[in-house]
């Protein structure tokens, strides 16, 4: 009898972790950027919510670097399991493939997407002291100094380097591109006047903009945010091709198990589509947007990859 007991034992603790109902453990939410940026601002506020839909706590672990290459390096090489996931969005997953001349990993090799979570636009900001008040008197002012603005971004070869570069193509000016590490050392170097203008997704230098410790110019999308209803797009100053939207998405690694990536995709629809969720996003200038399948979701990196692929190729913009 003893002996029948200690074999069903052993049966049972050499059953794989995958048999047992996932999750059965907490979940890793990767992020690959420091602490303040809107990666992290989405991240913190969705893993709280999808933690209590899956059951299990979803613990957030900033991995920042080379435009958050090395977190989602790490994610991909990560076990199959979906207890390793990124939040990922458009700078290292579309960009970064056209950016860097040597990437560790393939978006749609080496990931099997869930589906994105939320949208942010990009903004046009300045230090307060520079003598303009719009995108019109902004170019004026670029123009007649060739090379003397210094424009922040987050990282070479992410989403708001790249739309330095659009905006430089299509005003026709040369402002330089400075990256740094994060949104939050770009916005403070802007701040303390080291640089004289930024581009960066919306949430990161909302709170600036509001109190006046920066001067808005422009919202890079087709309409305004209710946050800020003053503040005019790109498209309202004449310059509708300027647009640039960032999304935030999970991804797993790829070969998770089907169920598990449909367990985690109805999780993320119902925490997103939730009132709580949806307001306390709105309130920080960043808006929900899901796909209705993974392969809907697929076929939207797929897209995504190309356009950016092309203003990268146009713009001659490189990471490396």
């Amino acid at each position: 009898m003893r002996y029948a007991a200690a074999l069903i034992a052993g049966v049972w603790a050499s059953v794989p972790a995958m048999s047992q109902p996932y999750p059965s453990k907490p979940v890793r939410m990767i992020v690959g950027f420091p602490p303040g940026g809107s990666n992290d601002i989405v991240a913190r506020n969705l893993a709280p919510r999808l933690g209590e839909l899956l059951g299990q706590q979803v613990v957030v672990e900033n991995r920042p670097g080379a435009n958050a290459t090395i977190g989602t390096d790490l994610v991909a090489k990560a076990a199959p399991d979906g207890y390793t996931l990124l939040l990922g969005s458009a700078s290292p997953l579309v960009i970064s493939p056209h950016t860097y001349s040597k990437l560790s990993y393939d978006t749609l090799r080496d990931f099997a997407g869930v589906t994105t979570v939320a949208m942010t636009p990009e903004a046009i900001a300045v230090h307060p002291s520079l003598p303009v008040r719009d995108l019109k008197t902004l170019i004026a002012l670029a123009k007649t100094n060739p090379g003397k603005l210094d424009f922040a971004s987050s990282g070479s070869g992410g989403l708001p380097h790249l739309a330095i570069e659009l905006f430089k193509t299509m005003a026709k000016v040369n402002v330089q591109h400075v990256p740094f590490k994060g949104a939050g050392p770009a916005v403070t170097d802007l701040m303390g006047g080291h640089v004289q203008g930024i581009i960066m997704d919306f949430p990161a230098i909302y709170p600036q903009m509001k109190s006046g410790k920066l001067k808005s110019i422009a919202l890079a999308a087709e309409r305004r945010l209710a946050l800020m209803p003053d503040l005019q797009t790109t498209a309202e100053q004449g310059m509708p091709g300027l647009l640039a939207v960032n999304w935030f998405a999970i991804m797993a690694p790829a070969k998770t198990p089907v169920p598990v990536v449909s367990r985690l995709h109805a999780s993320l629809t119902k925490a997103v589509g939730g009132r709580d969720l949806k307001d306390r996003l709105a309130a920080l200038g960043v808006e929900t947007f899901t796909q209705s399948s993974p392969a809907t979701f697929n076929a939207f990196l797929k897209d995504e990859l190309v356009r950016w692929g092309k203003v990268a190729k146009a713009s001659g913009a490189r990471a490396d």
